[in-house]
C-alpha cells in the first residue's frame, strides 16, 4: 500500500449562521446574532480544498449533515412548535447548526502503522459538551463509514459513551518520522473547573487508544494549560499543531510544557519542536489570529508548510514572528495564507475544517475524494442552491429550512451521495 495523508475537509452548509452557540469559543461569541453568508462560506471552504489539491497534495471531503435536524427537534419536544422562551430558541438553534463543517471534531484517527491489527482505526467523537455538536455523531458514523468501508482497511467505531466528552482530532495529534512510519499519538485533555468548560476527556482519550489498539509507548496523554482553555483555546489545535517530526506549539499550550516536551523526545528522539515563545506572541494574540489552528502539511518535494489563516498572516506581532521563523530557515520553510474569513467569525480555521488521515487512497470510497471535476461540481451547487445569507432571526423559518434542505439534496445528487439523504 502507498500510505499518504489526506485532508477531508467539511463542505460548508448550507444553514451555516451564527448563533453564538459554543460556550468558550471566543469567536463564535463575539460574532452571535450577526448575518452570515452560507454561500460565500462554502466558497471560501472550497477555495481551500482546491489550493491543497493545486499543491499536489490528496484531498477528501465530507458532506453536510442533515439540518434543521429533525430528530433532535422532536426529542425535545420542538417540533412543528414556536420557541417560548430564549432557551428553546438556542435549541432550536442548535438543530440548524452546521457546525459539522469543522471535520477536525469528525473522530479520532489512528493510521495502520500505529495500531494492532494493522487496520487504520476511526473513532467518531460524541461532543457531549455542547448540546449544538452532540447530535452530529450519528450521522458523522455513517458518512464515515461509507467512505471507510473497505474493513480490510478501515475499522470505524461508534462514539465513546457520553459520560466522557470527546472532541476527537481537535485534541490529537500525531507525529512520525514521516507519514507511513509507526507514530506516536498525543492526546490532550482538559480538567474541569475552570471558566470555560474543559471540553475533551482524559479517559475518553485513554478509551479511544485502547478501542483503536495503541500501544502504550505509540500514546502519549498530556494535560492541555487551564490557562489556554480559559483564554478561549476550547480545542488544543487552537494552540498546538504537529506533523511528522514537527510540533509547533505555543509555549503556554501544555499544562507541564518541560514535561510534555521530553516525553515526546523520549518517545520519538527525531521530534523537532518549535515553540512560540509569549513574548513574541501572546496567548491572546495566538487565539484572535488562529496561528496554531493552521494546516501543518508536507508538499510533495518533503518541505513543510504551514497554511494559516488571513487573520494570522495580517495580525502584526504574528507576522513578525512567521518572518523570522521563516528567516531562520527550520523546519517550517514556507508560510501559506488562506481566506475561511466566514469560518473563522464562527471560531474555525483552517485546521478545523479538515481531518486527517494517513491511508491509501485506493482503498477510499473514490466519492470522497475530491477532483477537478469534482471542485467544479461541487462549487456549481454550491452558486446555485446555498442562500446567500442568514439572519439568526430567520431561523425556524419553513421557507428557509426548504431552501436549506433542497441546497443539500442538489449536492449530494451531483456527487453521487444521495444515499447519505
Amino acid at each position: 500500500m502507498t500510505l499518504v495523508e489526506i485532508n477531508f475537509d467539511g463542505i460548508v452548509g448550507p444553514s451555516h449562521n451564527y448563533a453564538g452557540l459554543s460556550l468558550g469559543n471566543l469567536a463564535s461569541s463575539k460574532h452571535g446574532g450577526q448575518v452570515s453568508y452560507p454561500r460565500a462560506a462554502a466558497l471560501q471552504g472550497l477555495a481551500k480544498m482546491r489550493h491543497n489539491l493545486a499543491l499536489g497534495l490528496p484531498q477528501g471531503f465530507f458532506c453536510p449533515l442533515p439540518r434543521p435536524n429533525p430528530a433532535l427537534l422532536a426529542a425535545l419536544g420542538l417540533a412543528d412548535r414556536a420557541p417560548a422562551d430564549e432557551a428553546e430558541t438556542r435549541l432550536h438553534a442548535a438543530a440548524w447548526s452546521a457546525s459539522a463543517m469543522w471535520t477536525a471534531n469528525a473522530a479520532t484517527v489512528s493510521p495502520a502503522p500505529d495500531t494492532a491489527d494493522g487496520r487504520c482505526h476511526l473513532t467518531a467523537a460524541n461532543l457531549v459538551t455542547m448540546p449544538h455538536r452532540s447530535q452530529e455523531w450519528v450521522d458523522t458514523v455513517r458518512q464515515l463509514r461509507l467512505a471507510f468501508a473497505d474493513a480490510a482497511h478501515f475499522a470505524v467505531h461508534d462514539a465513546v459513551p457520553p459520560c466522557f466528552g470527546d472532541e476527537g482530532a481537535a485534541n490529537h495529534m500525531r507525529m512520525a518520522a514521516h507519514h507511513a512510519a509507526p507514530g506516536l499519538e498525543i492526546f490532550v485533555y482538559g480538567r474541569p473547573g475552570g471558566a470555560f468548560p474543559a471540553r475533551q476527556h482524559e479517559q475518553a482519550s485513554r478509551a479511544v487508544a485502547r478501542v483503536h489498539g495503541l500501544a502504550p509507548v505509540r500514546s502519549l496523554f498530556i494535560e492541555q494549560s487551564p490557562a489556554a482553555i480559559a483564554a478561549g483555546a476550547f480545542h488544543n489545535d487552537v494552540v498546538a499543531v504537529a506533523n511528522e517530526r514537527v510540533l509547533f506549539t505555543h509555549e503556554e499550550a501544555f499544562a507541564d510544557p518541560d514535561g510534555a516536551y521530553a516525553a515526546i523526545r523520549a518517545a520519538l528522539p527525531e521530534a523537532e519542536i518549535v515553540v512560540v515563545p509569549t513574548s513574541a506572541v501572546s496567548l491572546a494574540d495566538a487565539i484572535a489570529s488562529y496561528l496554531f489552528n493552521a494546516q501543518l502539511i508536507t508538499l510533495p518535494g518533503g518541505e513543510m508548510a504551514l497554511v494559516i489563516p488571513l487573520e494570522a498572516w495580517e495580525h502584526s506581532a504574528v507576522r513578525r514572528f512567521l518572518d523570522g521563523m521563516l528567516a531562520a530557515n527550520g523546519p517550517i520553510r514556507r508560510v501559506l495564507p488562506v481566506d475561511v474569513r466566514q469560518s473563522m467569525a464562527n471560531g474555525g480555521g483552517p485546521a478545523c475544517l479538515r481531518l486527517r488521515v494517513v491511508a491509501d487512497p485506493a482503498t477510499v470510497d473514490p466519492r470522497f475524494l475530491l477532483s477537478e471535476a469534482g471542485a467544479d461540481a461541487t462549487e456549481a451547487a454550491i452558486a446555485a442552491h446555498w442562500p446567500e445569507q442568514i439572519d439568526p432571526a430567520d431561523i425556524g423559518s419553513p421557507a428557509l429550512a426548504a431552501s436549506v434542505q433542497n441546497a443539500r439534496a442538489a449536492l449530494l445528487g451531483a456527487l453521487n451521495l444521495s444515499q447519505l439523504g
